[in-house]
C-alpha cells in the first residue's frame, strides 16, 4: 500500500470523526503508533517536524515509514510535514516523498501568508501532494514554533485565505495551544468561532493543532518518579470529540506521546535501577505509546475501524 494524501481521508471523516496526526521522532514512537492503528484498523497521519528531522535525519525517518507501510499494508498512511516554515523546505520534503505538507505562514502578515501558501500549493498540487495552511496563532511552544499570545482565526479572513491560496485544509486557532501547559484556568475552546468558520466554508477540512489532552494519569506517573510537571493541563477530550463533529478533520497529537514515553521511562529507571539494556525500558515505553494512541483513535477521534472504508474510496 503506497502512501496516500489526506484528501479521501477528510472526505470520509468530515462531520463524523477525525484523523489522528501523530508526531514521530524515532523507531519506538513510530512502532507504537503503527501497532495501535493496526489493532484499531484506523487511518493515520504521521507527522514529521523540524525537531524530528534534526534529531533523526529525514532519510532515517523515511526508511522507518517505508518499513511501517510494509508492516501495515491495510492501513491508509499519510506522511505530513508539520509546521513547514519555508517554500524550500516544503519543496524538499515533497521531492522526498511526503504526501502532505503544512506551510505555516501564520506569523506573517495576511498578504504574505497568502503568497507563500499559494506558492507551496502551486508546487504541491501538480505532484499529487495536498497542502495545509494556517491562519491565526496558537499560544505556546512547540520546537521552533513560539508564540507569546494567541490570535484567533477570523472567519471572513479564513474564507478569503482558502479561496486565494487553494489550500486543501486549514489549521485554525480557537483556543488550543502548543505544549503541556495549555490553560491556566478552566479549559475553553471557542466553538462559536468554529461554527462560524465551518458555515462559511461548508465541507472544508479544518485542523486542530495543540490538541493533546495532557492525560492526568501520565502526568501523575511522571511526577511520581521525579518529573516536575506541576500545572500541566491539556484540552479535555470531550471538547475534541465535539470539535470533530463540527468540521475538524485532523487532530494533532504530540505532547501526549511524549508524556507516555517519559512517564514510562522514569518508572522503569526507578523500579529497575539495575537494568542497562535499552530494550528493557524502551519496549515498555513503546507499549505505553501504543495504548495512548489506541485510546485516542477509539474514544476521542472516533476513527477506529475506518481504514477499510477509506481504502475502498481510493483508486491506486
Amino acid at each position: 500500500m503506497p502512501l496516500i494524501s489526506t484528501k479521501e481521508m477528510f472526505k470520509k471523516a468530515y462531520g463524523k470523526y477525525a484523523i489522528g496526526a501523530f508526531n514521530v521522532n524515532n523507531m519506538e514512537i513510530l512502532q507504537g503508533v503503527i501497532e495501535a492503528a493496526k489493532e484499531e484498523k484506523a487511518p493515520l497521519i504521521l507527522q514529521i517536524s523540524k525537531g524530528a528531522r534534526n534529531y533523526a535525519k529525514l532519510v532515517y525517518l523515511m526508511k522507518l515509514v517505508e518499513a511501517a507501510m510494509q508492516d501495515a499494508p491495510d492501513i491508509p498512511i499519510c506522511v505530513h510535514l508539520d509546521h513547514g516554515d519555508s517554500f524550500e523546505l516544503c519543496k524538499e520534503v515533497i521531492d522526498a516523498g511526503f504526501t502532505s505538507v503544512m506551510i505555516d505562514g501564520s506569523h506573517l502578515p495576511f498578504e504574505e501568508n497568502i503568497a507563500i501558501t499559494k506558492k507551496v500549493v502551486d508546487y504541491a498540487h501538480p505532484r499529487g501532494v495536498v497542502v495545509e495552511g494556517e491562519l491565526g496563532k496558537l499560544k505556546g511552544i512547540e520546537e521552533h514554533v513560539v508564540s507569546e499570545e494567541a490570535v484567533y482565526t477570523d472567519p471572513d479572513e479564513a474564507v478569503e485565505f482558502v479561496e486565494r491560496t487553494g489550500v486543501d485544509s486549514l489549521a485554525i486557532a480557537i483556543g488550543t495551544s502548543h505544549g503541556a501547559y495549555k490553560f491556566k484556568g478552566e479549559p475553553r475552546l471557542d466553538f462559536e468561532r468554529l461554527e462560524q468558520i465551518a458555515k462559511k466554508l461548508p465541507g472544508f477540512p479544518l485542523v486542530l493543532h495543540g490538541a493533546s489532552s495532557v492525560l492526568t494519569d501520565l502526568v501523575e506517573k511522571a511526577n511520581k518518579y521525579g518529573a516536575k510537571l506541576g500545572g500541566a493541563k491539556g484540552v479535555p477530550e470531550e471538547m475534541i470529540r465535539k470539535a470533530t463533529m463540527m468540521g475538524i478533520c485532523k487532530v494533532n497529537i504530540d505532547t501526549d506521546l511524549r508524556l507516555a514515553m517519559t512517564a514510562t521511562l522514569r518508572e522503569q529507571f526507578a523500579l529497575h535501577p539495575e537494568e542497562f539494556d535499552p530494550r528493557k525500558y524502551l519496549g515498555p515505553a513503546r507499549d505505553a505509546i501504543k495504548e495512548v494512541v489506541k485510546h485516542k483513535l477509539r474514544n476521542v477521534l472516533g476513527c477506529s475501524g475506518k481504514a477499510e472504508e477509506i481504502l475502498a474510496s481510493i483508486k491506486i
